[in-house]
């Protein structure tokens, strides 16, 4: 390979790493807010918000999104309540931001978190059973 080759190649190796490094700083913060762990600690769901959207995250890949922080915080409860059920223990913890937000919003529907919760998890049973 001869010199300009290399220089060529080199300069083009920090373009594309500026290029992404760029990128990367442009890009929009994650905010945890929620984690769902079992008794050795392995992350088995998560909740974040990025881009305005509350983002949920389940057994390494994104399960869905929502710009519902109930219906995030449910379902991630729900998770949490499958694997007791099972027989895994669990311990979910979650930000006060979710959590207030996910009640203003059960609230403006004119219900309790746990009403709101209850409602989700009859209709997904509904759904599945049809």
């Amino acid at each position: 390979m001869s010199t300009s080759s290399k220089t060529r190649r080199d300069q083009r190796r920090r373009q594309e790493k500026q290029a992404a490094n760029k990128a990367a700083a442009q890009a929009s913060p994650v905010e945890p807010h929620a984690e769902l762990r079992d008794a050795q600690r392995t992350l088995l769901a998560g909740v974040v918000r990025r881009d305005g959207k509350w983002v949920l995250g389940m057994d390494g890949r994104i399960a869905g999104h929502s710009e519902s922080a109930a219906h995030v915080l449910a379902l991630i409860m729900q998770a949490g309540e499958l694997h007791e059920r099972k027989g895994t223990p669990v311990r979910l913890v979650y930000s006060d931001a979710l959590r207030d937000a996910a009640q203003a919003e059960a609230k403006e529907k004119g219900q309790t978190f746990e009403e709101f919760k209850a409602e989700l998890a009859a209709a997904m049973a509904a759904k599945k059973n049809s």
